[in-house]
Formats: structure tokens, sequence, C-alpha cells
């Protein structure tokens, strides 16, 4: 009898212990992230970004509202843009599918609700987090009267957000330029202001800021104009360009590159 009530303890003590190992395995719920490095102002982030000091790692978390997910030709021009002109070579993305918030047009404020309700990747480690937002609803902003509808906008050191409706409606049926361009181009903008351009984070070497559009360039044709940021100008600068044979999609000019390279990029 002593026999078998040893042998019932020691069943009972590996069952608890082997419940143990797999409690041990579950995520804790009570762990709180840090995000304070990712809620930092726009341009913060500028050299850890192009550089490699401090993070060697490049982590972009894209969440989209079903329906209005990026295309893969565009996600591709965005990372090889990204490569050309930073030193981070290990860049990882995932992908997060949203409801829709239901809003016929987004205020800044809701934006970032909606990533704080949203978002799941932050700075770790030597991993830099990036959280880019592609909207079904336009800026409560946009006038369409004057042509001013906004294609993306940055607004935290680590934070983008990309109204892919406007994108859609703005490209319609157009013969020389597709969606995934103006996305691609979208990015590649947005993406030049994280990295600090023009003089938001990464120091103007020479002065070529657009004193009417702040943080912009005033070289003619350069990605970083402010018509890229505004629907119908950018259409048809790359209606334009492909029209002569060029590159829809325009690239940074040699005040920006200049710029970029002295803060650590390419």
């Amino acid at each position: 009898m002593k026999k078998k009530i040893v042998l019932y303890t020691l069943i009972v003590i590996a069952i608890f212990i082997g419940c143990s190992k797999d409690s041990d395995l579950l995520p804790n719920e009570n762990v709180q992230i840090d995000k304070s490095a990712n809620l930092l102002g726009t341009g913060a982030s500028a050299a850890d970004l192009l550089a490699n000091s401090n993070y060697d790692n490049l982590l972009i978390e894209i969440a989209y509202v079903e329906g209005f997910r990026p295309a893969t030709e565009a996600i591709t021009i965005f990372e090889e843009f990204l490569l050309a002109r930073t030193f981070k070579e290990d860049i990882t993305f995932t992908y997060k599918q949203l409801p829709s918030p239901n809003e016929e047009s987004l205020t800044l404020n809701e934006v970032v609700e909606l990533e704080d309700e949203n978002r799941t990747v932050y700075n770790n480690g030597s991993t830099l987090a990036l959280y880019i937002y592609f909207a079904d609803a336009p800026t409560e902003s946009d006038d369409e009267g004057a042509e001013a509808v906004t294609l993306g906008a940055v607004y935290q050191n680590t934070s983008m957000i990309i109204y892919e409706s406007t994108i859609r409606d703005l490209v319609g049926n157009s013969s020389f330029v597709t969606v995934s361009d103006v996305e691609a181009a979208t990015l590649n903008h947005e993406l030049g202001h994280l990295m600090g351009l023009v003089d938001l984070g990464t120091p103007a070497i020479n002065d070529h800021e657009d004193q009417e559009a702040e943080s912009h360039c005033t070289t003619e044709g350069c990605l970083m104009r402010a018509e890229l940021q505004f629907g119908r100008s950018m259409l048809k600068m790359m209606q334009s360009n492909a029209s002569k044979g060029l590159a829809a999609i325009p690239d940074l000019d040699e005040e920006c590159l200049l710029d970029l390279q002295s803060n650590g990029g390419r």
C-alpha cells in the first residue's frame, strides 16, 4: 500500500512539473513593451535608419485594411530603395490585415490611435522597427477642389501612413502609371522624411529646402519635391516621366544624396 501511495505521489508530481514547463512557454501578457524609442518626432531616428551603428536589422510591419494590401511590386521597389540609401541589409517585412475603422476620413489623432491599438513591432536590441499603415479612407485635410489630395504622411520617427484608397482613386485608368508605381513613389518619398529629408533630422549640407513647403526639396524632378506628397501633382510628374521614356518613379537629387551620406547613409 505504501508503494502505491508513493507511486501515485510521483505521478502527480511529474504531471505538475510537466504542466509547469508548458506554462513557462506561454507568453507573459503582463510584460510591458518599451515603446518610447518609437514615439519620437519625425526625423529623430534618421541616423539610426541610415547607418548600422546602433541597429543593423530593420523590421517593417505593413498593416493594411482588408482589401487594401499594397502591391508586391511596390514593396519590392521600396526595399530596393532602402538597400540603396541605407546600410541596412537585414530587412524583414511582416503583414497584418486589419478590419476597417469605418471612417469616411481620418484625423491625425485617429491615425495615432489606430497605431497604438494595432502596432506589434517596436525597437528591440539591434533591430529598428518601422510601422506603415495602408488606410481605406483619405485624410480629413484633403481638398479635392484644389487637387490637394494627400497620398501619404509621416507622423512619428518610425511611423507612416499611406492613403491607399486615395492612391487607387487617383490612378484610375491611367495609361502611363500603375497603382504600384504610385504606391512605391509615395513610400519612398515618406521614407525620405523618416531619413531626415529635407533638413528634418538630417542636416542639409547646402541650402535646398523649399521655403514654401517645409522639409521638401527645391530641385526639379527630385523625389523630395512637395508635389510627390500630393496626388494630382505627383501623377502629372510621373506620367510626364513615363511619356518621355524615363522611370516613372523619381529618385533623389544630388543634394539630398549628399545630405544622407553625411548622416551615415549610402
